[in-house]
């Protein structure tokens, strides 16, 4: 997994960390500030949780749709893309590059289920039509990396598989977050392991030492995970839905 990944173009995509929230200027110009800005792609994020678990897809095409729509947001505005179109959008898209099955119909029926705002009432011509924009604006790249498959293996080199299921939601909460931009992926997972670790209380020092792995780095990425449920907890309904009103003001 690792020589693929060094190879692809998820790899010769990472970001740095202060690219990957950068506020386009069209945004800007509605007020759209860079908190704004990742309270809705991580609304988006949660969109895309709870479109998914309705059509009954694969985690992994849940993590590769949220990629996709953080991707998009690096290089197009939202006033130009409304979230609220991109992220099922995303989903449509990542089924078919994880070859799995959704039709754009049973999203359209699940959006109208979901959400009585008429903001997110999007049709199948409307999700067929973003989709092709997204397609472009991801310059058709769409391999995508994730840490669960090196979660797996690390787990059970360092002979703690009974932390699957904690580790494995850490990572799906990564997802919330723009990390999956900016680290490889066994990066992302190492530190979900090391937060595991210390909230076990075992001891992974010589384990870790053995990997050659900067723990600067995964300490950092651990740091950032702690923040974000540490910070959640303060983002109500309203500041999102402020953020996402200020999408349709005129600049």
């Amino acid at each position: 997994m690792a020589a693929n990944f060094w190879t692809s173009t998820h790899y010769k995509q990472l970001l740095d960390p202060e690219d990957a929230d950068v506020v386009h200027p069209p945004d800007r110009e509605r007020g759209i500030t860079v908190e704004d800005f990742k309270l809705i792609k991580m609304q988006m994020a949660n969109y895309i949780w709870k479109l998914a678990q309705s059509v009954k897809v694969r985690q992994r095409v849940i993590a590769t749709a949220v990629t996709y729509m953080r991707r998009v947001y690096t290089r197009k505005s939202m006033s130009e893309y409304d979230p609220r179109l991109v992220a099922p959008a995303c989903l449509y898209l990542a089924a078919k590059a994880e070859e799995s099955t959704v039709q754009a119909k049973a999203l359209a029926f699940y959006i109208r289920k979901i959400y009585s705002d008429e903001k997110y009432r999007y049709e199948v011509k409307d999700i067929l039509e973003m989709e092709m924009k997204i397609l472009e604006a991801l310059n058709y790249y769409l391999v995508v990396f994730h840490p669960y498959r090196s979660l797996t293996h690390l787990l059970q080199d360092a002979g703690m598989e009974e932390m699957t299921q904690f580790t494995w939601g850490l990572v799906n909460d990564t997802y919330k977050m723009d990390l999956i931009l900016v680290h490889p992926p066994h990066l992302i997972a190492l530190a979900c392991i090391y937060i595991a670790s210390v909230y076990k209380d075992k001891d992974t020092t010589s384990w870790f030492e053995e990997l050659r792995v900067d723990m600067n780095v995964v300490k950092n990425i651990a740091v950032e995970i702690l923040d974000f449920y540490e910070n959640r907890t303060s983002i109500s309904e309203e500041r999102v839905h402020a953020a996402l009103n200020k999408l349709a003001m005129k600049p």
